[in-house]
């Protein structure tokens, strides 16, 4: 399932439960701020940078590799495995309606 337009599994993310966030795939406005990365992945009407003809790019590797926040490229490796996923109709139906 894709949790994140970045790659992050949001099932394993610190915040979900202290922010109450429902994840950057279903959430308009991200508590943490503006996020390069899901601005865009959603102007390229793609469901995660794993489908984007140029992946990984240097906004995702940027902030894979962040200082702070970065997990040493694991959500890239996530994104190549989503891309290879296919989607049931009923994710294909919501993914379409959130565009």
């Amino acid at each position: 399932m894709i949790e994140s337009r970045c790659g992050l599994k949001c099932s394993e993310c610190k915040y979900r439960e202290e922010m109450n966030c429902a994840g950057c795939t279903k959430i308009a406005n991200p508590f943490w701020g503006e996020c390069d990365v899901k601005a865009c992945c959603e102007g390229r009407k793609q469901d995660h940078c794993g489908q984007c003809n140029d992946f990984p790019c240097d906004v995702l590797n940027e902030y894979a590799y962040a200082k702070e926040e970065g997990d040493n490229g694991k959500r890239i490796e996530t994104c190549r495995s989503w891309a290879t996923i296919k989607l049931t109709a009923d994710e294909v139906i919501a993914a379409t309606e959130k565009r």
